[in-house]
């Protein structure tokens, strides 16, 4: 009797369209958290740096980008590998005073940036002729609801829809007829605009460093990762999600950039959106000063739900109690409850006559610039931690090669952020 051989087992490399469909199911933190960080703030520094440098600063993107994916690449990693949010991981690595000094300036500095963000609704209401007294409370009311349907799922589809608004950046930046050939120059090229390195340019080149990668981003995307419920299989699929969501929030910013290189040729002056908007007029028409007005509050919508969302999710993750989308209101009120305190409170704060807006703006700057170091060397050690993450997915040596030449650049850069805000009047000579 003759046997035949064993056939081999061949395990088939799943096609492009279960590849497809694995990315779409894992994909949404990545992209979130990428498009919600061109909030408020992001889009008056972009349009400010365009109207002031032209198309001059358009390489300081793309140096940005592999530092972006590579910061929030260790995030989604984390979130993965533990299942748990960044803050209840601090708290439970570093101890209990370390987890509330962490807890606290995220708070601290996620309230203060979310009155910018109404700031922004604000502005954009009064510019389209609505009141602010009413555009303020409509948009705390809507963030509110946005996130109390007991769906992670239907928050995230809600908020992919309002990241997709963003597009439209890509239709204002073709309106204004740029010169594509200086800003392909400075895209690839790092150069200085005329006058050299005054102290205004490395503070808005700092500024743009800061609001590219923001201490709540790395709170979010974790807490996101963790409430999603991704697992191992998903990291690839997570990984393309951050990546995709780095290159969306690059290209947006240049097309802000070259919107306010619109008004610099023109040789107007800019003080904010809104007024960049109403002085393009003439170029972009009606539509498109509207479409300025439209996204700058979608800009701060998204960024306030987000920066909003991180604070909850910290709180639950370090006081307790059921922190998760998945829940009703009923079921994680403490959650909820965090939510609505921050986003009412600031819509409240940013209603007060004569409130000090311009200060809070400065705070906020100098608290993020001392906090993102700090924030991002808890991450690095604990993707070191190799009884906490298993040798899969803890760092090699390349990332680690990476990450600390970050920190470096981040804590030096900060300083100087400190020492500008602090002393206003130092400057820089020209190079």
């Amino acid at each position: 009797m003759s046997f035949a051989s064993p056939t081999p087992t061949v395990t088939a490399r799943p096609g492009w369209r279960l590849r497809l469909l694995r990315y779409l199911v894992v994909a949404g933190p990545g992209l979130i958290v990428m498009v919600a960080d061109n909030d408020a703030g992001a889009v008056s520094t972009y349009t400010q740096a365009g109207a002031e440098y032209g198309t001059h600063l358009l390489w300081v993107l793309i140096a940005l980008l592999p530092v972006t994916y590579f910061v929030q690449e260790m995030v989604a990693r984390l979130g993965i590998a533990t299942g748990q949010g960044h803050a209840a991981m601090i708290y439970q690595r570093f101890g209990t005073w370390w987890g509330r000094f962490s807890l606290f300036d995220l708070l601290l500095v996620n309230f203060l940036t979310l009155v910018t963000e109404f700031a922004a609704i604000a502005l954009a209401a009064q510019a389209a002729g609505v009141a602010a007294a009413l555009a303020v409370p409509l948009a705390a009311a809507g963030l509110v609801l946005l996130v109390g349907t007991g769906s992670y799922r239907r928050w995230e589809r809600m908020t992919l829809g309002l990241c997709a608004l963003s597009f439209g950046w890509f239709w204002l930046a073709l309106a204004v007829h740029p010169d594509w050939g200086a800003a392909l120059h400075h895209t690839m090229v790092p150069n200085l605009p005329t006058g050299g390195l005054t102290g205004s340019l490395v503070f808005l080149i700092i500024a743009i460093v800061g609001t590219t990668i923001a201490p709540w981003q790395l709170f979010f995307q974790q807490s996101c990762v963790a409430d999603k419920r991704l697992r191992f299989a998903d990291l690839g699929a997570a990984r393309l999600d951050t990546m995709i969501g780095a290159v969306a929030v690059v290209g947006f910013a240049g097309c802000m950039m070259l919107v306010g290189d619109a008004l610099h040729r023109a040789g107007g002056q800019y003080s904010d959106p809104a007024h960049m908007a109403g002085a393009l007029r003439p170029l972009i028409g009606r539509a498109g000063a509207g479409l300025v007005l439209v996204l700058m509050a979608n800009a701060a919508l998204l960024g306030a739900t987000a920066i909003s969302l991180s604070s909850a999710w910290a709180w639950g993750e370090v006081m307790g109690g059921r922190n998760t989308l998945e829940a009703s209101m009923s079921e994680a009120p403490r959650f909820y409850a965090a939510y609505a305190l921050c986003v009412g409170a600031a819509a409240a704060l940013v209603l007060i006559p004569g409130a000090p807006l311009q200060t809070i703006i400065l705070g906020v700057q100098v608290l993020a610039g001392i906090m993102l170091p700090s924030a991002i060397v808890f991450l690095q050690l604990l993707l070191n931690d190799t009884e906490l993450l298993g040798p899969r997915f803890v760092n090699r040596r390349w990332n680690n090669w990476v990450n600390w030449t970050v920190i470096g650049v981040l804590f030096a850069l900060s300083l100087v952020l400190a020492v500008q805000v602090l002393l206003p009047g130092l400057s820089f000579p020209a190079a």
